[in-house]
């Protein structure tokens, strides 16, 4: 071996390589988009570690933005504004019956964007793992705002989104719930921070999902009160639809709110599972605050006040320890009871606004209201 050769092997050997040097990974692509043809080629096209940045201003696709890329979980494909410019994605230029944005994939991020106006479901994410989606809004659509739905929906978090004014006039309000997690099954899937208001349906509807659903920090309020002056409204405004068409489910809903909704605060909806539901608040809803009738539900620490069909209506399979209807439990005040401040704007991070609105300073029943 000549000494050059010696020298060049050394060299390869003490850097680590080898005697050849390996390829590194590409970097990652990030795309700049700034109208609806090269946004939804990006979305389209994307792959792991694709990071797409939206400029400031509203698009009006016309075709539902879609795709089936998989990101991973040490490099997910990221979609969201650039910077802190306001990015709106109108669905008015849509086919009637379409979504805005539909993902069949895995491992995205989506962030600090409005999907409004949608001809049908806003955003749907049919049988995906490990999203994540956070600051968004779902708003004025003509079916539910936001949906998980399909077999393998798995690892899934829903933060710090605001869905409200969705309402279907084509069945009288029936359907459109501010979120949607129906007809499917996986587990880990997340909602928290979420604000659900003046849908035409139900804040949170678990219909027909086999796998239980956390979620927390959340406000539904407003929901099945007929705005749009329909003779035939049919919506059910629940806060907290728990689940039905058959599946047992233990949901669990912690530290979150019901207020001012035409139907139940939360209710089973005919699951008969395990649910959980704790530390949670029901004011002024027009039916009853908690319906439990068929489950095995445990009810802990929860706070009802002033709803129309009483506190609770609860089968003998409950338990129940702790709310203010069970024997021994006083019911605290309210600091307020207005609740205006609870729509301010969000705080820089996205998450929920101050208020004091339902608050009591309690550290042992209701929601805390953050």
């Amino acid at each position: 071996m000549s000494r050059r050769t010696a020298l060049t092997v050394l060299s390869a050997l003490s850097l680590g390589v080898g005697l050849a040097a390996l390829p590194t990974q590409a970097q990652a692509a990030t795309v700049v988009v700034s109208n609806s043809t090269d946004l939804s080629n990006a979305i389209k096209n994307a792959t792991a570690g694709t990071v797409i940045q939206v400029r400031g201003g509203t698009y009006y696709p016309t075709a539902t933005l879609q795709s089936t890329a998989n990101g991973s979980s040490s490099a997910p494909i990221t979609l969201t504004a650039y910077g802190s410019e306001t990015v709106k994605i109108d669905g008015s230029s849509l086919p009637a019956g379409d979504w805005i944005f539909k993902l069949t994939a895995d491992y995205w991020n989506v962030s600090n964007m409005t999907f409004q106006n949608s001809p049908d479901s806003a955003v749907v994410c049919q049988s995906c793992t490990g999203t994540v989606w956070n600051n968004i809004k779902t708003i004025n659509g003509k079916d539910s705002g936001f949906t998980l739905t399909g077999d393998g929906t798995v690892n899934n978090t829903v933060k710090n989104i605001d869905s409200y004014g969705n309402y279907d006039a084509a069945n009288h309000g029936e359907n459109a719930d501010g979120i949607a997690v129906k007809f499917g099954s996986g587990t880990g899937n997340l909602i928290t921070g979420a604000r659900l208001y003046n849908n035409s349906d139900d804040g949170i509807d678990f219909w027909s999902f086999s796998s239980p659903v956390t979620v927390e920090h959340t406000w539904s309020m407003g929901n099945g009160v007929n705005r749009w002056s329909d003779s035939a409204f049919a919506g059910d405004g629940n806060g907290y639809k728990l689940g039905g068409d058959g599946e047992v489910v233990a949901h669990v809903i912690n530290n979150s709110a019901a207020w001012g909704n035409a139907g139940n605060g939360f209710t089973e909806n005919s699951n008969t599972g395990a649910l959980v539901i704790n530390r949670t608040t029901a004011y002024a809803n027009s039916k009853w605050g908690y319906y439990f009738a068929t489950s095995s539900a445990k009810l802990g620490k929860n706070l009802a006040v002033s709803n129309g069909s009483g506190s609770v209506s609860k089968g003998s399979k409950v338990t129940s320890s702790g709310n203010n209807w069970d024997s021994g439990i006083s019911t605290p005040a309210f600091k307020s009871t207005d609740a205006s401040t609870a729509y301010n704007a969000r705080s820089s991070s996205g998450t929920l606004p101050a208020t004091t609105f339902l608050t009591t300073g309690s550290t042992t029943i209701g929601a805390t209201m953050n």
